[in-house]
């Protein structure tokens, strides 16, 4: 399952990020409001975890813009301010739970649990495996195969394919893949991305007539079966 993540400090998303992919859980993040907006709009997530603070615009008005849009994924909000006045508006803002800072990961988690619970998000059980034309992907025994034939990937490799499969067709850009893969705090002008993306290129398309890992150039990478 996949949970949005809004959150521009970097300590609670390596929290939370962390902690959520240990119970299972896919996570993307957003830093500031109007990335969050661009992707609650695409709904493929699950919940969303939404900061109030953030760098230009606050969490109300991004729940707002998501609920006027006609997302209705469950919204968690999180913020340093407990008054009364604040959760009230929170939740008019069209959040579904208030959480304030500092919290226990147990307690995140117990709240996004219930959230979906009552949505019916719990009860749609994620496929334990991916696939994109022959290449097959096993998030239970982290196998990836292409044709039958097992690959071998490292950790963070299986990770990066993992980013793309998700997302079949759509171009991820060298920022978006640092996030996801490496984390908020990575250096933006390292070329870590490049590096892994001839690797993994390697592995699953050497040999191959049909090539999945596609350059975007000036835009990023993307996987799909396309000519």
């Amino acid at each position: 399952m996949q949970i949005l993540l809004v959150e521009d400090d970097g300590r609670i998303v390596d929290f939370v990020q962390r902690g959520l992919k240990a119970e299972g859980y896919s996570v993307e993040v957003a830093n500031n409001g109007l990335d969050a907006i661009a992707l609650g709009t695409e709904g493929q997530f699950q919940a969303i975890i939404l900061d109030l603070g953030l760098p230009d615009i606050n969490g109300r008005e991004v729940c707002e813009r998501l609920r006027h849009t006609g997302v209705d994924t469950p919204i968690l909000m999180l913020t340093a301010r407990d008054a009364i006045q604040d959760k009230v508006a929170g939740l008019r803002s069209g959040a579904d739970d208030y959480m304030t800072k500092p919290f226990s990961f147990e307690e995140l988690l117990a709240r996004i649990e219930a959230l979906m619970r009552r949505s019916g998000g719990e009860l749609k059980q994620e496929s334990k495996e991916l696939q994109i034309a022959d290449l097959a992907l096993n998030l239970e025994t982290h196998e990836v195969r292409r044709g039958g034939v097992l690959i071998d990937l490292t950790p963070k490799e299986f990770t990066l394919l993992e980013c793309f499969m998700r997302m079949p067709g759509k171009v991820l850009s060298r920022t978006r893949i640092l996030e996801q893969v490496w984390g908020y705090s990575s250096d933006p002008l390292t070329n870590v991305v490049d590096v892994y993306i001839r690797q993994l290129r390697r592995k699953i398309d050497d040999g191959h007539d049909l090539k999945l890992l596609k350059t975007i150039r000036g835009f990023g990478y993307k996987l799909d079966t396309s000519q």
